[in-house]
């Protein structure tokens, strides 16, 4: 089989919008992209059928439940669709010997360290989101589909969906001051970036059980912090007051710190990674 057909779940999302955006500049690959609509991810026959049928070779699994607060409440729906729906794709993978790279979240880390998660430390959710996502980890390393990934990530945000940046845009043109929390330490992921680097990584994959990779842009940064490079590149004057996490409660806990070491996936695929505010100064 030449043809590299590729399914992508969470078509309509941040990721897997922004790859929908790459698909000219890699004529190499065939996408399919999918969503809630068409089809159930959860359902192994309709997803075993439509790889069947499509000649799928290769799953990038970008479906996630990340409504982090809501999580909270919708544990069932979130476990279904951050655990459930991997191990499916897992098994999926191993029976039609195909590859499949899932995206999980620094949110399985605990935000108690002090310097750069390595792939090597123990995760320790603190959210039903975080767990949920670990175990959709947890599920495909058991499986073990050859050729398969996991890329972690953070901060995600894109010009398509709801994120940070938007949000800050939006706030900032109705507000004259806003309050961000600034000791929440982590670095954004323009998700144009992580798209690119996915379909470059993609032929290179070859590996006999599952590996696990961190990505994100390069540098450190808090929400505040964040907030600031969006006015200051978006042309928005107004005043902005660091805050601490406890003056801003949620239903969820978000770790404190959670910057990703990349070193691996920097030398196992040999790939570049931007600087964070180098990115958003292209996203705005």
């Amino acid at each position: 089989m030449n043809n590299i057909n590729i399914l992508v779940t969470g078509g309509n999302g941040q990721l897997g919008s922004e790859l929908k955006e790459l698909e000219l500049k890699f004529p190499q690959y065939h996408f399919m992209f999918t969503n809630v609509e068409m089809l159930d991810i959860c359902n192994h026959q309709a997803v075993a059928a439509f790889i069947e049928v499509n000649q799928i070779t290769t799953i990038i699994n970008c479906a996630a439940y990340t409504a982090v607060d809501k999580a909270e409440e919708q544990a069932e729906l979130a476990d279904k669709i951050n655990h459930l729906a991997v191990a499916n794709f897992a098994e999926l993978s191993k029976m039609f010997n195909i590859k499949l790279i899932h995206i999980s979240t620094d949110y399985v880390f605990d935000g108690m360290n002090y310097k750069p998660y390595t792939e090597t430390v123990t995760p320790n959710p603190q959210s039903v989101y975080g767990k949920t996502k670990l175990d959709g980890e947890l599920a495909m390393q058991k499986i073990n589909p050859e050729n398969s990934i996991i890329i972690r990530t953070s901060w995600v945000y894109s010009k398509f969906g709801n994120n940070f940046v938007k949000t800050m845009l939006r706030l900032g043109k109705e507000h004259k001051k806003l309050s961000v929390v600034a000791d929440q330490i982590g670095t954004p992921t323009n998700a144009a970036d992580l798209a690119k680097a996915i379909l470059i990584i993609l032929p290179k994959i070859n590996n006999k059980t599952v590996d696990l990779f961190h990505y994100s842009n390069e540098g450190i940064c808090s929400w505040y912090d964040f907030a600031k490079a969006i006015f200051e590149i978006g042309g928005l004057t107004l005043s902005v007051s660091p805050i601490e996490t406890k003056d801003y409660p949620t239903p969820a806990k978000r770790p404190c710190y959670s910057v990703l070491n990349k070193r691996k996936i920097k030398e196992v695929y040999h790939i570049d990674i931007p600087y964070w505010k180098d990115s958003l100064m292209g996203n705005l």
